[in-house]
């Protein structure tokens, strides 16, 4: 049976305002959403604590509970006393696709902040893609960096900062980290967009290639999520996720060739040994400057195209 706090009834209700008259209503400016199933306990509280530590606190938290008989589980979220969290969960199973649908329905705030259940956000990290967003309305989707903890760590991401640079790498993989992502829920709601089940687990992917075409995009460049990688993810989950970013790939590559095409000359040309053993790697670097690796790995030559 789903929880009737109060928090949960208002929320139901959806927002009057829409956003539109927050001066005069309890609407938050910021919904964080965060499905869970089956997390480990540790690492949920993690993740609610940092957002609860945001420096920025106009926000609710709503976490949707996808594995209802786990009552160690929602035994953890309740007891948070913090009225800023809305806990729900769903009767059976349905799944991430269906269970981040029914998040950003739940939502009652302007910007919707994805943030994944095993995940740890910066202090600052609402803060400022809500201000980013206050400041670019023509920006509809803000992210930033990333950095992996965990069993394995790696240095901070270096994913594009504009809208074209990211346009041009969306033609090739996703180049919005999806958990630190903040969105305009005004922008979802005109054109009818959610996930979409079928590409799961590249959900996120196949949304931000349908964003396209009506807002622009902004990765803000600083670390704004530490990524959990706790070795989870199987060789099977690998080959569904390829698999599923291909057809992504295929069909925003088809959308816009000219993006595309510069996204093939930014990535570089690789000279084969008969057609099969990659010798040599040339790839464009920044500006007009090239640079040339040997088996991808060992640096020989850089020039200017001038």
């Amino acid at each position: 049976m789903n929880m009737t706090t109060h928090h949960q009834i208002k929320m139901q209700n959806g927002c009057p305002c829409d956003g539109r008259e927050r001066g005069r209503q309890s609407c938050p400016k910021v919904s964080v959403l965060i499905p869970v199933y089956n997390t480990n306990l540790t690492h949920l509280r993690e993740a609610i604590d940092s957002i609860l530590g945001q420096t920025f606190t106009d926000f609710e938290l709503i976490i949707l509970n996808d594995s209802p008989d786990n009552a160690e589980l929602e035994s953890m979220i309740l007891s948070y006393k913090d009225t800023r969290i809305v806990y729900n969960k769903n009767e059976h199973n349905l799944g991430i696709s269906p269970s981040r649908n029914k998040l950003m329905e739940m939502a009652r705030g302007e910007y919707l902040a994805v943030f994944d259940h095993d995940d740890v956000s910066a202090p600052d990290r609402l803060e400022l893609e809500a201000n980013y967003l206050d400041a670019h309305p023509s920006v509809g989707v803000v992210s930033g960096q990333y950095q992996t903890f965990g069993i394995k760590s790696k240095p901070p991401s270096r994913n594009p900062v504009d809208d074209l640079d990211i346009k041009i790498n969306l033609t090739y993989g996703c180049a919005v980290f999806h958990t630190a992502a903040m969105i305009r829920k005004s922008i979802l709601t005109k054109y009818g967009l959610g996930y979409e089940e079928k590409f799961s687990p590249a959900e996120d992917y196949r949304l931000f290639t349908r964003l396209m075409d009506f807002t622009e995009f902004h990765n803000i460049d600083k670390v704004l999520v530490q990524y959990r990688w706790h070795g989870a993810n199987t060789s099977r989950h690998k080959r569904v996720m390829e698999n599923a970013s291909d057809g992504i790939r295929m069909s925003v590559r088809m959308r816009y060739p000219l993006l595309a095409s510069e996204e093939k000359k930014r990535r570089g040309w690789r000279i084969k040994l008969f057609g099969i053993i990659p010798v040599l790697y040339i790839k464009k670097h920044r500006g007009s400057k090239f640079w040339a690796k040997l088996f991808n790995v060992v640096p020989i030559l850089t020039w200017r195209d001038r």
